[in-house]
C-alpha cells in the first residue's frame, strides 16, 4: 500500500475534514470556520501565548460555534456588569479579539481579523465526501482515496499526483451505470456523478428505475452501501508531462 502524503495545499480548493485534522501542530495549524478551511500557521508563529493558544489548541478542527452565521464574525452578547454588547468568547480571548477594557499592550494594527483576511483562506470544506479507488493500469497501483463529492474528475486526478506526479499524462475510464461490462472514458470537467459514477452510499437518492439495477448489479451479494466503492481506471496516454 502506497503511503499516505501529508496533504498539500489544493489547486480545487477543496479540502476534507481529514485532510484538515492533519495540520494541528503549532507548526502547521489549520481551522475550518463556517464552511471555509484557514492556514493559521504564520498567525500562531506570531502569536504563540495567550492570544494564539486556543487557534493551536483547536488545529485540525472546527471552531465555527465561536462565530455567528449571519454576521461571519465572532459570536456577542450583552456583558452583565458594563451592559455594553462585547464579543462573547466563554473560552477565553483569541487572535484579533480586541480585549474588554482599553489595554496599553493591544495590537490593533492589523487591517482586517484573520477570519475576514482572505490571505489565511485557502479553500473549502467538502459537505460531503466519498471513497474511490484510483486504479493504474500500466503499472498495477491501486490507490484509496477520500475525495469531495464537489471535485471534478481533473482534480481528483490532481489529488493522485500526491502518488504519481505524472498523473496529467493519463486518462479516466470508468464502469459504465447501463452496462457493467462496457467502460466509459471520463469527462475531466466533470464530477464523478455528473459522469455517471454512482455513490452506492447515498442509493436511495437515485431514482427507483436506476435504484432497481444498482440493487441488482452492485449490491447483489448483500453487502451494505458502503462496501461498494467504485474503480476509476487510468490509462497512459503515451504522452509523458514533466512534474
Amino acid at each position: 500500500m502506497a503511503m499516505i502524503p501529508t496533504t498539500p495545499k489544493r489547486k480545487s480548493g477543496w479540502y476534507t475534514a481529514a485532510e484538515v485534522k492533519q495540520h494541528c501542530t503549532p507548526g502547521d495549524c489549520w481551522i475550518t470556520l463556517l464552511g471555509s478551511v484557514y492556514d493559521v500557521t504564520n498567525l500562531v508563529t506570531r502569536n504563540p501565548a495567550f492570544l494564539g493558544k486556543l487557534l493551536i489548541h483547536a488545529g485540525g478542527g472546527d471552531i465555527s460555534h465561536w462565530f455567528d452565521p449571519s454576521t461571519g464574525s465572532v459570536k456577542r452578547h450583552i456583558d452583565p456588569v458594563s451592559k455594553q454588547e462585547v464579543f462573547h468568547t466563554p473560552e477565553g480571548r483569541f487572535v484579533h479579539v480586541p480585549p474588554r477594557a482599553p489595554r496599553t499592550d493591544w495590537d490593533s494594527s492589523f487591517e482586517f481579523e484573520w477570519w475576514n483576511d482572505l490571505k489565511y483562506m485557502i479553500g473549502k470544506l467538502s459537505k460531503r465526501t466519498r471513497c474511490i479507488r484510483v486504479k493504474n493500469v500500466l503499472i498495477n497501483q491501486d490507490i484509496l482515496l477520500e475525495v469531495p463529492c464537489e471535485e471534478t474528475v481533473g482534480q481528483i486526478l490532481d489529488r493522485y499526483k500526491d502518488y504519481n506526479s505524472h498523473a496529467d499524462s493519463y486518462s479516466c475510464r470508468a464502469v459504465s451505470l447501463s452496462d457493467a461490462h462496457e467502460f466509459i472514458q471520463l469527462d475531466l470537467n466533470k464530477t464523478l456523478q455528473c459522469n455517471g459514477v454512482p455513490d452506492i452510499s447515498d442509493i436511495d437518492e437515485f431514482p427507483p428505475p436506476i435504484k432497481e439495477k444498482l440493487i441488482y448489479e452492485y449490491l447483489g451479494s448483500g453487502l451494505p452501501a458502503y462496501f461498494y466503492v467504485p474503480v476509476i481506471l487510468i490509462y497512459y496516454n503515451d504522452d509523458l508531462t514533466i512534474a
